[in-house]
């Protein structure tokens, strides 16, 4: 807060600088187009019945709204957001809400259907939505965004709710933004029904009803599945080297585990810039997040040595996190790579151009839909804990999410085996079997 005149004045919220065109897309598909072929492929490989691949080819609901917000200066903007609900047959739609200018209903779609296929791979009780408005967060104020969100939640109106749809942080969004929503959501509600408005999102702050281990659990859920991965190779996580794209919550964190692990940080690459070390030791990744969280990028840390964004996908190490946005491994950068995995932390980073060609040069793939799903696990998690009055410890939150994470690498390692598939194909095999069983035992009304 600072103060002009005596009076008090929020800062601007702080977020992350907006990624260029360059870096956000350089063969950009319609993603749920994408999807729904990944889909189809696993589905023509496990023998799918044709009724449910044609219930989840759609989304089962979809809400756009548009909205009025008044902004600092008193004047009226009018702004733009999504819901989309793809599928709930294993139990409430689940996903993050993005702020970001690029947010357009066919990404929320793509989206919301990975969301779809994450929660039934790992087994959990949720399914598939996603929401986002398309906004700049860093153009507006704190207050500005406080409102727009407040707006955004009342248009939503009864298409959110702890029972039926419970979104997250995403991009462009944190705890915060999760908290003004819990405030606004349980202002809707009779007085007597406001308690159960806490569990209508997760992903909040610890003292607002959030769960430890939330913050971290994408990036840690990473680190899990490359140990996993590190243990089929007969090594050890601190034998490997790595590279990381994206340093905000899910790059960052997944850095500063490996490093506790002993894993060597060579290169960095964000909105801002990309840099390697100097040395063989690394660079240091608790560090660069400090540096990160200063001044907006790793961009100018200290010792390190600024490189171009080919130089980055060439430098050599053992694994590869792409934590940005979609479609930044392409069949150009996935040619550039010189690593033994990728393990996705961001969703879609890889195009189907970019999947051909890592599988050509025999690069392993920890799929987003297995590699990220630490953060709706602990997401589940937290939605437990805020329905029955409970709070569990860091511990035993780590050791769930990991049970979790290894049945499911166990599971898409099998279907990997049995039936000669690709990692990526083998995940979506996995929860589209989950999901068909669930349409046989329950049938389809009427």
């Amino acid at each position: 807060m600072s103060r002009t005149n005596g009076t008090a004045t929020l800062e601007p919220i702080k977020t992350a600088p907006i990624a260029p065109a360059s870096l956000r897309s350089t063969d950009q598909p319609r993603l749920f187009q994408r999807v729904r072929e990944q889909m189809d492929r696993a589905a023509e490989a496990v023998g799918l019945a044709p009724e449910v691949r044609k219930i989840l080819s759609s989304p089962a609901c979809e809400v756009g709204v548009n909205f009025p917000v008044r902004m600092d200066d008193g004047r009226i903007e009018m702004f733009s957001g999504y819901r989309v609900q793809h599928n709930n047959v294993l139990g409430p739609f689940k996903g993050g809400i993005r702020y970001h200018p690029d947010v357009s209903l066919d990404e929320v779609r793509a989206l919301a259907a990975w969301m779809t296929i994450k929660c039934a791979l790992v087994d959990i009780p949720f399914g598939g939505g996603k929401g986002g408005v398309q906004v700049d967060p860093a153009t507006l104020s704190r207050r500005e965004v406080e409102r727009m969100t407040r707006r955004f939640v009342y248009a939503l109106g009864a298409n959110i709710g702890p029972g039926y749809d419970v979104p997250a942080p995403d991009v462009g969004t944190d705890a915060r933004t999760m908290a003004w929503i819990v405030d606004t959501y349980a202002a809707t509600l009779p007085p007597q029904e406001r308690y159960r408005a806490l569990s209508v999102v997760t992903g909040k702050p610890v003292s607002a009803g959030g769960s430890v281990g939330r913050e971290k659990a994408t990036g840690q859920g990473v680190v899990d599945l490359i140990e996993c991965w590190a243990q089929d190779q007969r090594c050890k996580v601190a034998d490997l080297s790595y590279t990381v794209q994206g340093f905000g919550k899910v790059g960052s964190w997944a850095a500063r585990i490996l490093k506790d692990k002993g894993a060597k940080l060579l290169a960095a690459q964000d909105v801002t810039g990309a840099i390697r070390s100097y040395t063989a030791e690394g660079l240091d990744a608790d560090a660069l997040a400090e540096h990160v969280k200063t001044t907006g990028g790793v961009a100018g840390f200290p010792g390190a040595q600024a490189i171009s964004r080919e130089a980055f996908f060439e430098v050599q190490a053992d694994v590869f996190v792409p934590a940005a946005l979609e479609n930044q491994v392409t069949g150009e950068t996935a040619r550039l790579l010189k690593v033994r995995l990728v393990a996705e932390g961001a969703n879609g980073p890889t195009t189907s151009e970019g999947d051909i060609v890592l599988r050509e040069r025999g690069i392993a793939v920890l799929p987003d839909v297995l590699c990220n799903a630490g953060g709706v696990i602990v997401s589940y998690f937290e939605w437990l804990q805020n329905r029955g009055g409970a709070a569990w410890s860091a511990a035993e939150v780590d050791q769930r999410l990991r049970e979790i994470l290894e049945r499911a690498y166990a599971r898409v390692k099998e279907m990997a085996a049995d039936k000669s598939l690709g990692w990526r194909d083998a995940a979506y095999a996995v929860a589209l079997r989950r999901i068909e069983q669930v349409y046989a035992e329950r049938g389809i009304f009427p």
